[in-house]
C-alpha cells in the first residue's frame, strides 16, 4: 500500500507541478555525494546514473564538496523536488537525522551508501563493503610487504593513520586492521615509536592528504632521528598514502640507503596504483563501484516494487538507533603482482590509464 500511494503521489506530481522534474518510467532517485575531490566518489557518482538510468529511473546527482550545510540543502532539495528515494554517501553520518525526518513524512526511502547515516531511524538499507575486513587486508598486506623488504629488520617500526572520525567506515578500518597489528605490537615484532595509537589520536579529518603529509612530517621530525628508520604505515586510503609518501620522499625514504616503508591504502585511485607500480606505494584496497551501484539499483527496484532487497547482513551495522539491514560487498587487496589482473583485465581501467 505504502508502495501504492508513493507511485499516485509521484504521478500526480509530475502530471499537476510546473517545472517539478519528471520522474523516469520507474521513479527519480536523488543521488548525495560528499565530494568531487576524490576520483572514487567521481565513479561512484557515475556508475549509479549510468545503471539507474539504465533501469529506467530518472536521477538527480549532487556533491557537496565536503561542506555539511551544503549536502543537508542538497538532500532538502532533492525532498522538496519529489524523489522516490535518496541514496546518501554522508559527508558526516551524524548530521542528517532531521534532514531524514523529513524524508520519512514525505514517504521517500533511503539508502545509505557506502557510509553508514548515524542517529537516525529513517535509515532504510545499507550499501557497502566489507569494512573490517577492508582493515584486516590493509594489515595484512602491510605485514607481507615489511616481512618481504625489511626481514631482518624486527622490531618493525610502523605508525598508524586513521580515516575521518565523521565517518562511521573509519572506525571498521581502523579495527579491522588492528586486529591484525595489535598481536604483533603485543608480542614485540611491531612498535610503534610515537606511540600514537587510537582513532581519537590518529583519526584524519574529511580524509585529507594535506593533514596526513603535515602529520607525518611531524612523526618523522619527532621520532625517526639519527639511524632511527621508519619501515610501515598502516594508511586507510590512497589520497592519504600520497601525502605519506611526499613526506617520506621529503626526507630522502625511496632514494640512496633509506628503503621505502610499506605504506597500504584504499580505492585503487589511479595516483596510487602508479605509486605502486614505481614501488612507493605496497598495496590498495579495490572496491568495485560498478558493484555497488549495481547492489544499490537492486535495492531501489526491491523498495519501490514492494518485493525484499537483497541483503547479506542484519547484524553488523548500528546506527544507534536501529540496526540497518545492509548489502556488503567483497574487497579485493591490490599489490605490484596482481593489480593488472584485478584492475585492467576486469575493465575497471585501461592499461593507458595506469602506463
Amino acid at each position: 500500500m505504502k508502495t501504492f500511494t508513493r507511485i499516485l503521489a509521484t504521478t500526480a506530481l509530475v502530471a499537476l507541478t510546473a517545472g517539478a522534474a519528471a520522474a523516469g518510467d520507474k521513479g527519480y532517485v536523488g543521488i548525495a555525494m560528499p565530494t568531487k575531490s576524490s576520483a572514487r566518489w567521481i565513479a561512484d557518482g557515475e556508475n549509479m546514473v549510468q545503471q539507474f538510468q539504465a533501469a529506467g529511473y530518472d536521477t538527480d546527482l549532487q556533491y557537496a564538496e565536503d561542506d555539511i550545510p551544503n549536502q543537508l540543502a542538497q538532500i532538502e532539495n532533492m525532498i522538496t523536488k519529489g524523489v522516490n528515494v535518496l541514496v546518501i554517501a554522508a559527508i558526516d553520518g551524524t548530521t542528517l537525522t532531521s534532514a531524514l525526518a523529513n524524508a520519512q513524512a514525505a514517504d521517500i526511502d533511503v539508502v545509505a551508501y557506502d557510509r553508514l547515516i548515524r542517529d537516525s531511524g529513517d535509515v532504510d538499507y545499507y550499501a557497502t563493503f566489507d569494512n573490517f575486513k577492508v582493515g584486516v587486508q590493509q594489515a595484512s598486506t602491510l605485514v607481507d610487504g615489511l616481512k618481504e623488504r625489511f626481514p631482518d629488520a624486527k622490531p618493525w617500526n610502523v605508525e598508524l593513520f586513521g580515516g575521518s572520525p565523521d565517518d562511521n567506515n573509519a572506525y571498521f578500518f581502523y579495527n579491522g586492521a588492528m586486529s591484525v597489528l595489535q598481536p604483533l605490537i603485543d608480542s614485540g615484532d611491531i612498535a610503534v615509536p610515537s606511540g600514537q595509537m587510537g582513532m581519537d589520536t590518529v583519526g584524519t579529518l574529511r580524509w585529507d592528504g594535506s593533514v596526513a603529509q603535515a602529520r607525518m612530517d611531524n612523526l618523522l621530525s619527532a621520532n625517526y632521528t639519527g639511524d632511527q628508520r621508519v619501515h610501515g604505515v598502516l594508511s586507510p586510503y590512497d589520497g592519504l598514502s600520497i601525502g605519506i609518501i611526499s613526506s617520506l620522499n621529503g626526507v630522502g625514504y625511496g632514494s640512496g640507503d633509506l628503503a621505502m616503508p610499506i605504506i597500504s591504502g584504499q580505492d585503487a585511485e589511479v595516483p596510487s596504483v602508479k605509486a605502486i607500480l614505481r614501488g612507493e606505494q605496497y598495496s590498495t584496497i579495490f572496491k568495485d563501484t560498478r558493484e555497488l551501484a549495481r547492489v544499490t539499483v537492486e535495492m531501489v527496484n526491491a523498495m519501490l516494487d514492494g518485493s525484499e532487497p537483497p541483503i547479506n547482513d542484519t547484524t553488523t551495522y548500528d546506527n544507534g538507533v536501529k540496526v540497518v539491514p545492509s548489502y556488503l560487498l567483497e574487497p579485493v587487496p591490490v599489490t605490484g603482482a596482481n593489480w593488472e589482473q584485478v584492475l585492467i583485465d576486469s575493465g575497471y581501467y585501461s592499461k593507458d590509464q595506469i602506463q
